[in-house]
């Protein structure tokens, strides 16, 4: 699994970039706002490797957060590279979290590809998800990223997972679990 790639940028266009490293040329797919950061010849990009059936695709990008958006798209039923990647180059991860914050449905619809009925799911499967997206922190934004998806494994439905871990004060995940897990008994 390729999870970063660092080289120099052979060829570039708004949607993707083909990176030679080691004698190897990667074609990476990213999105808008990746492109515009890309302003030197060696660039470093992390990486989101999708393995298809029939193909595996690159997609890079030049924030952890903004990998962090599209993994996060990418758990929702329906939702695909192309659109997650459309969603990544509309909104900056800072401006998609405010968007979820706030419940805004009419700017997820300004994305190509979502309509009114897909905004609405994601407005319900990505509450919470606006707080892994603000956190500083990488270390606890993939420690409550970790809690929710064992939560959810063990049958709890996503709303109220993300509510129990919204009033947690611990930052591990095996902290994250244990404590929710004693929320959720009282509900």
């Amino acid at each position: 699994m390729i999870v970063g790639l660092i080289g120099d940028v052979d060829h570039k266009e708004p949607t993707k970039v083909h990176i030679e490293s080691c004698g190897v040329i990667y074609e990476v797919f990213i999105s808008l706002h990746t492109y515009s950061s890309l302003n030197a010849q060696r660039v470093r990009l992390n990486i989101s490797h999708i393995i298809r059936e029939d193909a595996q695709h690159l997609y890079g990008f030049a924030q952890k957060s903004e990998k962090t958006l599209f993994e996060g798209m990418l758990k929702i039923n329906g939702i695909g590279p192309k659109v997650a990647l459309a969603i990544c180059s509309t909104f900056t991860p800072e401006q998609f979290a405010g968007i979820i914050s706030s419940k805004d449905v009419n700017a997820l619809k300004k994305v190509p590809g979502i309509g009114p009925k897909g905004a609405a799911r994601i407005m319900v499967e990505l509450a919470g998800f606006d707080t892994v997206l603000l956190q500083g922190d990488t270390f606890v934004a993939s420690a409550h990223t970790e809690a929710l998806m064992a939560l959810e494994s063990l049958g709890f439905k996503k709303e109220i997972v993300v509510s129990a871990l919204s009033r947690c004060s611990t930052t591990d995940t095996a902290g994250l679990v244990k404590e929710a897990l004693k929320l959720l008994q009282k509900l």
